[in-house]
């Protein structure tokens, strides 16, 4: 299990997409992999941080263009944090190094790389 998960992690660093961090990750699984609205508050609550911290994380993966914030159309004090073709893309390829389908094996450490 740990191999495989060394070999996805690998395999991400590898692709050149955006480096995340485990927080900002686990935001943008969360927004996906969840029902919304989702607010700056209730992504705090999931994961168990301040909301600074989720603004922070949101800001690097709006840059990023993965997730986009919304205000409510019905009440203009609130805004929602919605998903993006391109986080929704990035996600299908993590998946797929995820799979094994774009990753070759991570050398041991002593090892060559294989070609």
């Amino acid at each position: 299990m740990l191999s495989q998960w060394m070999d996805t992690l690998v395999a991400y660093v590898r692709s050149g997409e955006a480096d995340l961090t485990n927080r900002q990750m686990a935001l943008l699984l969360v927004v996906y992999r969840t029902t919304g609205p989702h607010t700056v508050r209730g992504l705090a609550a999931v994961l168990g941080v301040s909301k600074p911290v989720v603004t922070r994380a949101l800001n690097t993966l709006g840059r990023l263009g993965y997730l986009r914030r919304e205000r409510d159309e019905r009440d203009r004090r609130n805004i929602f944090v919605t998903r993006t073709s391109r986080g929704a893309e990035f996600l299908e390829g993590f998946k797929g190094l995820i799979a094994g389908k774009e990753r070759r094996r991570a050398p041991a450490l002593g090892q060559p790389a294989l070609a």
